[in-house]
């Protein structure tokens, strides 16, 4: 459901205007005798009695106009269970007709900074939905009106929390369009147009891509009709010529699987394996917005992979833009052919402090880690270690799988210098990252994050209602902001 937040002073009406308080956690009012009639303190003050004073928040109809939310805040809370709050608060609005809420500022007593913020921040982000397609809309909106003196947003905070929001939920819409509408083609049209938002934006086609010697990620998109394109995105914040931090992204808009093709019994959830490609664009918008000060380049490999007389066969050997030649055994690993072309260019290009990859790559990692982390595979302890903390701060939780030289051999090639997939069995998301880690050739620290088991979620978590997460956008600018801003 739409929502709209309104910093402005607004007219709030004591008998009808539905009211937004907070109390400490044991739901003690007595501070609040002010802010409340008689009447209204001492209804509440029974009903508090036979309440169940465990839950977070508390909702009383005052009359058929009026409701009372009382938010409990416990001790020791941590900015994501602030934002988690919101968005719970969010579930329990979110019901009837047209609501508008006036929420009193002056009724929080935390020390915590940007409170306020953080909690309107999880209740948007949780507010969410992807409704393009559906005939009959849904007109409600739910309207919160911030009045009071006291835990106020300033604007350089209001203006970081838009950023984010506008950047996940713009990733969002991209996983959440099917493929017959977010093909390559469209995908980098939408691209271009970021333009808008002081993004320098580069599209390479497949004339371009075969001029530099793209061929593993052209292969991957041989049997579509539609185009195969790389695309750069810079962000130049920072006042000096500093090396940029670097973020790449797979963009397969739909995955058959190719030759090796998947079962039918959810195909249609491929639509979502161009997510990584996803986060590092709505990274990029949200660090445009924000005017952050830094330098940063997003690189995302777009394409297609589908079944056709011209499209990539299983035993193909394809030569890649870092000159080393790539067996492909199964054409269902085609994401690490995308990024093996991306990361090398990204790091010979750019010259970057860092690159992180993010990639839907491999189901081994849902066999592993469910979708509760992501898989974390890395060349570097201190840039793992960022990466970790940063996920940990806005819950986009991350666990560090190996990687060492032993797993090179279960990717070697007998024709080529290196194989696709590891056809001995076992460790997938590990080869998978160990062939990555190929790529990488002048030893830039990099980190491979495989989001397949939370880039989308069928049931919903902390922060959305379901559908695309936008996992990634708010990981990796908490990682830009404690560390290199």
């Amino acid at each position: 459901m739409p929502v709209k937040i309104n910093y402005s002073k607004k007219t709030f009406n004591k008998s009808s205007s539905n009211l937004i308080l907070f109390s400490n956690e044991k739901f003690n009012i007595s501070r609040l005798r002010k802010t409340l009639s008689n009447s209204e303190f001492s209804y509440i003050q029974d009903l508090l009695k036979t309440s169940d004073l465990k839950k977070n928040i508390l909702v009383f109809e005052v009359n058929s106009k009026k409701k009372i939310v009382l938010i409990s805040i416990k001790n020791n809370l941590k900015s994501s269970d602030i934002e988690n709050l919101g968005a719970e608060f969010y579930g329990l609005v979110n019901i009837g007709k047209n609501s508008e809420y006036f929420l009193n500022s002056d009724s929080l007593e935390s020390k915590i900074q940007n409170f306020i913020g953080l909690f309107l921040h999880g209740f948007k982000l949780k507010s969410y939905e992807f409704k393009k397609y559906k005939t009959k809309k849904d007109s409600r909106v739910i309207t919160i009106n911030i009045f009071g003196n006291k835990n106020k947003t300033s604007a350089q905070n209001q203006l970081k929390f838009r950023a984010l929001e506008e950047g996940t939920f713009y990733a969002r819409d991209l996983v959440s369009e099917p493929g017959n509408v977010l093909h390559p083609d469209e995908y980098a049209k939408r691209l271009n147009s970021l333009r808008k938002d002081g993004l320098k934006i580069n599209i390479y086609d497949k004339k371009k891509l075969k001029k530099l010697g793209m061929n593993a990620l052209l292969g991957v998109g041989m049997g579509s009709i539609r185009g195969s394109y790389l695309v750069t995105m810079e962000w130049n914040g920072a006042k000096d010529k500093s090396r940029p931090v670097a973020f790449v992204g797979k963009g397969v808009t739909f995955d058959t699987g190719g030759y090796s093709l998947k079962p039918a019994r959810f195909m249609e959830d491929m639509t979502y394996d161009m997510a990584g490609s996803a986060a590092v664009v709505g990274l990029m918008k949200s660090l445009a917005i924000r005017k952050a000060k830094i330098n940063a380049v997003g690189v995302v490999g777009l394409v297609e992979n589908m079944v056709s007389g011209v499209a990539q066969r299983p035993g193909d050997i394809v030569k890649s833009y870092s000159g080393k030649t790539i067996e492909v055994l199964n054409t269902d690993a085609e994401g690490r052919l995308v990024l093996a072309d991306a990361l090398t260019y990204t790091e010979k290009k750019y010259k970057p402090k860092f690159i992180v990859d993010l990639a839907t790559l491999t189901g081994a990692i849902i066999v592993c880690l469910g979708s509760e982390y992501a898989g974390l595979f890395s060349n570097d302890d201190k840039l793992s270690k960022q990466i970790i903390n940063a996920g940990e701060k806005v819950e986009e939780k991350l666990w560090r799988m190996p990687l060492h030289k032993n797993y090179d051999k279960l990717m070697n090639s007998k024709n080529a210098d290196v194989q696709n997939i590891n056809y001995v069995g076992g460790a997938g998301s590990t080869t998978a990252a160990q062939f990555l880690q190929r790529f990488i050739i002048n030893k830039t620290p990099w980190a491979h994050l495989d989001i397949a088991g939370m880039a989308f979620s069928k049931y919903g978590g902390a922060l959305n209602s379901g559908g695309a997460t936008g996992f990634g956008v708010r990981l990796l600018n908490e990682l830009i902001e404690e560390n290199y801003e």
